[in-house]
């Protein structure tokens, strides 16, 4: 079932893509009007889509995956929209855009054990070391609400919510699990970090309030109706995700991925609940301003399929989730007029969650190449960084961190191999 699941989001993905339905990618997504309504070329549109994903994918979505054997959404997704976006225009573009996904998909799923394999065959396991790379993720991005709240709000309130939410996360640590009646409650501190982050967030941002009478409601309507004539295939798209969520085969952030991999379901959902409502200002802005949705929505599914934690409940959850969002789509666009620093805090969400990704991946590899050959790693995996600073950075900053902790893994057997390292003993 994994392999039938995945195949099929990879298609259905592609194919929306290809369309112009919805992206994943929230920085391809206000990009794509211009491609949908004549301004620019499919191979214009095809070259930023790859400049603007291949980066995130082989340096953020893959090495994650392969920490924890389980996809991290973006993997897949930011795969499936440079495939849909490089398919060109015509009577089969369809077809062969949904067959490439579905391939990518079952290659990703297959070939993540195949290389988890082969990293646990070689001379030195660096397998267990490669989980480093996402560990500052899961405890770093509880910090992306304040770093939005210092960009749009001033520092001063980034430093509250900052303390706010490291308050949180301590008195988590000390009291949970909550005990009520016979049943015990166990929260993710850093989830639960991160969501009181998102709601003081929230909080100072809808402090401002809109004098203007025309609004997103009114000004996009035409290009909120696209989203809805499409909203079946969306949906289909959601429960699709919704179910490989439940089978445990993907997960939509790192926090909830690692989560899963522990086995703590209800921490996974908690967390991806916590993001869900952090990610609303963005998802739905980048929505009603483009007329193109996401396959994942406000990532909602997410948190539905881990609460219920059965593919088939999850898939109905996914569709119904899915189409109530879209359906909502002028209703928040609305409310969102109302409050235009919500509206304003989807640029600041995006800003802060790259920043923080790059250091914490840089961290990441960092910690994972040391691990593997201390003194060494470090020393390679922050000449890597420098380097591709003087280079002009021909790799992204997001992707260094883990492709120097690859590459330091490779050179570390074959140091071994020719008898220049020792591993130490077990």
């Amino acid at each position: 079932m994994s392999t039938i699941v995945i195949a099929a989001i990879g298609a259905l993905a592609s194919i929306l893509a290809n369309r112009g339905i919805a992206v994943f990618n929230d920085g391809l997504r206000p990009i794509m009007p211009e491609h949908i309504e004549g301004r620019m070329s499919k191979a214009e549109l095809a070259s930023t889509s790859f400049a603007m994903g291949f980066g995130l994918v082989v340096g953020f979505g893959i090495p994650v995956s392969i920490g924890a054997a389980i996809l991290l959404i973006h993997s897949i997704l930011l795969g499936t929209d440079i495939i849909g976006t490089w398919v060109p225009k015509g009577a089969f573009s369809d077809i062969i855009a949904g067959l490439i996904g579905a391939l990518y998909g079952v290659g990703l799923l297959t070939g993540l054990q195949w290389i988890v394999n082969i990293f646990q065959a070689l001379p030195v396991n660096v397998f267990d070391a490669m989980g480093a790379i996402s560990s500052p993720i899961i405890m770093a991005f509880a910090a992306f609400p304040a770093l939005a709240v210092a960009l749009q709000q001033g520092v001063k309130k980034g430093v509250v919510t900052l303390g706010i939410s490291g308050l949180v996360r301590v008195l988590i640590v000390r009291f949970s699990p909550f005990n009520i009646g016979n049943s015990s409650i166990s929260l993710n501190p850093d989830g639960m970090a991160m969501l009181a982050g998102m709601i003081i967030l929230l909080a100072f941002a809808s402090q401002e309030k809109s004098e203007e009478e025309t609004g997103l409601a009114a000004i996009f309507s035409d290009r909120v109706a696209r989203i809805k004539k499409n909203v079946w295939i969306l949906a289909v798209m959601g429960a699709l995700v919704a179910m490989g969520t439940a089978l445990h085969i993907l997960a939509g952030d790192p926090i909830s991925l690692n989560l899963v991999k522990e086995m703590k379901y209800t921490d996974a959902a908690m967390a991806a609940l916590a993001r869900a409502v952090g990610f609303v200002p963005l998802v739905a802005t980048t929505a009603i301003t483009t007329g193109v949705y996401g396959p994942v929505g406000m990532t909602f599914i997410f948190a539905a399929a881990l609460f219920v934690n059965n593919p088939f409940i999850a898939a109905v959850l996914g569709f119904v989730i899915i189409v109530a969002e879209v359906y909502l789509l002028s209703s928040i666009a609305s409310f969102l007029d109302k409050f235009p620093g919500i509206r304003k805090s989807a640029d600041s969400i995006r800003t802060a969650t790259s920043q923080l990704l790059e250091i914490a991946l840089l961290v990441g590899g960092i910690n994972a190449a040391n691990q593997m050959i201390a003194g060494l790693g470090v020393f390679l995996v922050i000449g890597l960084y420098l380097l591709n600073e003087a280079a002009g950075r021909p790799i992204v900053r997001m992707a260094i961190g883990p492709v120097g902790a690859i590459l330091v893994g490779i050179l570390v057997n074959i140091l071994a191999v020719i008898g220049l390292y020792i591993p130490p003993a077990a």
